[in-house]
């Protein structure tokens, strides 16, 4: 999973980051039929005690177009558990990787429940 992942984020963090975007926000979606997707949003706040900051979007950098799909038939907590150690690894190796350090967070969560900060700067 880690590959296709990798090859997805490359292809959406190789654009320009306006200058606004101060976290990003991996937003999980359940849908439906052992399906999940995954966007990527930059947003123009970012407070670790307040997770409404990942509404505050500023773009989703086509990744509402072109999201990452995948099937499982995990519950919502496993998949969560999953993408943010597939997301964590990327921060430590991915070609991107610098970009999303660049800002001042980094977060995974389902857009109707809590955010796990998976970096901080």
């Amino acid at each position: 999973m880690y590959q296709k992942i990798t090859e997805w984020l490359d292809s959406i963090l190789n654009q320009e980051i306006p200058e606004s975007v101060v976290a990003f926000c991996f937003n999980l979606y359940e849908d439906g039929d052992n399906q999940w997707s995954m966007e990527l949003v930059g947003t123009e706040t970012f407070d670790e005690e307040d997770g409404d900051w990942a509404c505050d979007e500023v773009t989703d950098f086509d990744s509402r177009e072109h999201n990452f799909e995948w099937t499982s038939s995990s519950g919502w907590k496993e998949i969560l558990e999953q993408m943010a150690t597939e997301l964590k690894l990327y921060l430590e190796k991915g070609k991107h990787a610098n970009k999303l350090k660049s800002k001042e967070g980094v977060g995974v969560g389902f857009v109707d429940g809590d955010i796990e900060i998976i970096y901080q700067g």
